[in-house]
């Protein structure tokens, strides 16, 4: 029984970056076919590029993916390896199939604004699934990773260049106002990603110094649950050596949380900031 539980564990350990990269490539195919490739919206990547050559000279989109996709997993499989080539591969054969197999899909608006922000949404929640399986659609991101191994240009950099230069063709061969809209989908697209990326589990990290740090970490605990760590630091004008807790607590819990402070040390330096993404006890499991 132990043994048939460690090999569905293996199977689905080695699924679930296909099953995270099919599922994401549906996403960012309701978000192309209903929104951006109708309404002419071409937000970069190697499916902008598709966008433009369809409306031009009435090409696949799917298959300007797909062929795109060839030449750069030549170059990948020579210089970044064929474990990157595999674990790229599911996502960029998803794509162009699923763009072609569910072109019948209505397009649910016409106007421009709307086609720009729910097309950027669907393809940041397609890009994010993909990428937090640790998969990759291949298009621009494979062609960044080659720039940053050819000429040293950071991923960042040469995924906001291409995509540039994208929107730019759009600009020149249809008009400016649609690239224009393009620019809003590609910054859409960005935000959430890295949303998918860290989650919706906001948290806030707290900083206290304290003269009485033992008497608040205690108040902490009982009165929150929360645990907490404490980090050396150094008066910068005293010299004087401080301890600071340091605290991470869920939204509604940071009023409760000040109270606690300032009911023990009304003269406390507390520091909040925000926390995007908390793994462990008390917050979200890996």
């Amino acid at each position: 029984m132990e043994k048939a539980k460690k090999i569905l564990q293996v199977i689905l350990k080695a699924l679930w970056p296909i099953m995270g990269a099919l599922i994401g490539s549906l996403i960012m195919t309701l978000g192309l076919n209903m929104f951006l490739i109708p309404n002419i919206i071409a937000s970069g990547g190697v499916s902008g590029l598709g966008i433009i050559i369809f409306h031009a000279f009435n090409i696949p989109v799917g298959l300007t993916i797909l062929f795109s996709n060839v030449p750069l997993f030549i170059a990948a499989w020579k210089y970044l390896g064929m474990k990157f080539v595999i674990r790229s591969l599911a996502g960029s054969l998803f794509l162009p199939v699923l763009v072609e197999a569910l072109s019948f899909l209505p397009v649910l608006t016409t106007d421009l604004l709307l086609a720009s922000i729910y097309g950027g949404i669907l393809l940041g929640i397609g890009l994010g699934i993909v990428f937090r399986v640790g998969g990759s659609t291949g298009g621009t991101a494979l062609a960044a990773q080659l720039l940053n191994y050819s000429i040293g240009l950071s991923t960042g950099q040469s995924l906001l260049g291409i995509d540039f230069v994208i929107i730019a063709l759009a600009g020149l061969v249809f008009s400016a106002e649609l690239a224009m809209y393009a620019l809003i989908s590609l910054f859409v697209t960005s935000k959430v990603i890295d949303l998918v990326q860290e989650g919706l589990g906001f948290a806030k990290a707290c900083y206290i110094i304290s003269e009485s740090g033992p008497e608040i970490g205690q108040a902490i605990q009982t009165e929150l649950d929360r645990g907490y760590t404490i980090l050396k630091g150094q008066g910068g004008f005293t010299g004087q050596e401080k301890e600071i807790l340091l605290c991470v607590v869920s939204q509604a819990e940071v009023t409760s949380l000040k109270k606690i402070v300032w009911h023990i040390d009304p003269g406390s330096f507390v520091i909040v900031s925000n926390v995007h993404e908390v793994l462990g006890e008390g917050f979200q499991r890996y």
